[in-house]
């Protein structure tokens, strides 16, 4: 691959794999794993939401009968176990290493599983925060999974181009909030899954208002929705809205992020399941 490549094959003259027709760079799980639907969950920038939103969607996913899987991407800032309330340290044997499962039975690998302290830093180069992403795939003992979420760092850089470029992702959703900036930003997200030539399936917007417990009012207090308007401009399909509520926080603080209704994105979830 050209050191300066677009990943747009139709304007480059480089001899590299990553042309049409060449050898294809996808990998293969581990022999002992049967992987179905495959979602990487991104954002353009951090503190959206991005790991709840997996949490969550895969949570639905188990409520509707789905063998579920978490791969926690986010190599340097890992928060699925905690959301789920996992903790311990992942085995392994001749076959692989053997992700660690939720109360409801979400299987889950993290690099949080495997480090000695949960608070000790990931501090790696990109490359090798790349490979780790790329062993989860490969030496995982998934086992047999209907749908598997794939929490991204947020960003466009190496780890998301090697998720695109080394597993079969069937499609993405982009999780965004309604903020100018943030706004501007997924762009970035929605512009490089339409380079990587995946299909954007869903866009969530966190934070998106507050219902007064008072009078049940809605506030849009970091300001006026933008999802349908994002979801139009780029023909999105399936958009969903999370309000602001103390009561998701806490259960996520308690590791009880299941145990979290998440009405809000039942018709995603259908969406993104269905045959």
């Amino acid at each position: 691959m050209a050191e300066n490549c677009s990943h747009d094959c139709s304007t480059c003259g480089a001899d590299c794999p990553s042309r049409d027709g060449g050898a294809s760079l996808l990998e293969k799980p581990n022999a002992l794993s049967r992987i179905g639907r495959v979602i990487a969950v991104v954002s353009g920038k951090g503190g959206v939401g991005k790991s709840l939103v997996t949490t969550l969607l895969a949570v639905l996913a188990a409520r509707r009968g789905k063998r579920v899987a978490i791969l926690d991407a986010d190599i340097t800032g890992p928060s699925i176990p905690k959301l789920l309330g996992i903790s311990g340290k992942a085995g392994a044997t001749g076959d692989g290493i053997y992700p660690l499962r939720s109360k409801t039975g979400i299987e889950v690998m993290s690099i949080n599983l495997l480090l000695e302290r949960t608070t000790d830093p990931v501090v790696w180069r990109g490359p090798i925060i790349a490979g780790a992403v790329k062993q989860f795939w490969t030496d995982v003992v998934w086992g047999d999974v209907d749908c598997m979420f794939i929490d991204m760092p947020p960003g466009t850089g190496d780890v998301p181009l090697t998720v695109f470029q080394s597993i079969p992702v069937d499609g993405v959703v982009v999780v965004t909030s309604p903020q100018e900036l943030v706004s501007m930003i997924v762009e970035k997200a929605v512009s490089m899954a339409a380079m990587m030539n995946m299909d954007v399936l869903g866009l969530v917007e966190n934070y998106s208002y507050f219902v007064c417990p008072d009078c049940s009012a809605k506030h849009e207090i970091f300001g006026a929705s933008k999802a349908a308007g994002i979801a139009a401009e780029h023909g999105i399909a399936n958009t969903a809205r999370i309000p602001v509520d103390a009561g998701i926080a806490k259960l996520c603080d308690e590791g009880r992020a299941e145990a979290i209704e998440a009405k809000w994105l039942e018709a995603l979830a259908d969406a993104l399941l269905a045959d």
